[in-house]
């Protein structure tokens, strides 16, 4: 479950990132509220994972800013290009010594509704996951419910994290991987 999260967020964060290259169109931010996303790895047979996440203008700023510097020095190549149905991204990572070549496209408004498409090849590891298709089918719910803040997560079993508490997601790594 760990490593379904790990990549998880891993696809959550090419969109996100996805508008960062200088001189490149940049994606829209998304409509302030509620929006519940649902990943699925395209050919696998781990089940679709469902979560939302309440957002605003300054939240989904904060995450491509707080990102660029990681994706300046772990990226050799990242285009983003506007396309006649929305957006176009293809990025090259090197990501802990494996080289991560992918494909997004991104259909949708940012105000109702998006779908991601994400086509990675790693040029490393077991067969069945060197070439992965991610799908990402995202709509706007409405606003945040009464007990969310802008940044709030909630993952699958209730688990809510926001993406602002950047710290104590360091620590929870750490004390996973001390248990490990």
């Amino acid at each position: 479950m760990m490593r379904w999260l790990v990549a998880l967020g891993f696809s959550l964060g090419a969109l996100s990132l996805a508008g960062v290259a200088a001189g490149a169109d940049e994606l829209p931010l998304r409509k302030p509220g509620l929006w519940e996303m649902k990943v699925v790895k395209v050919g696998s047979q781990l089940p679709s994972v469902t979560m939302q996440h309440c957002t605003d203008a300054t939240v989904d700023k904060d995450m491509v800013d707080s990102v660029s510097p990681l994706v300046k020095r772990v990226c050799s190549k990242r285009d983003v290009q506007k396309t006649a149905t929305g957006y176009a991204t293809d990025s090259v990572c090197s990501i802990g010594g494996t080289s991560v070549t992918s494909h997004s496209d991104i259909v949708g408004d940012f105000n109702s509704a998006y779908t991601v498409i994400i086509q990675a090849h790693l040029d490393k590891g077991p067969d069945q996951v060197r070439d992965t298709t991610t799908q990402i089918d995202a709509k706007w719910l409405g606003q945040c419910k009464p007990d969310q803040k802008p940044g709030d997560v909630v993952l699958p079993g209730g688990i809510k994290i926001n993406v602002k508490d950047g710290g104590k997601l360091e620590k929870l790594k750490d004390l996973f991987r001390k248990k490990n």
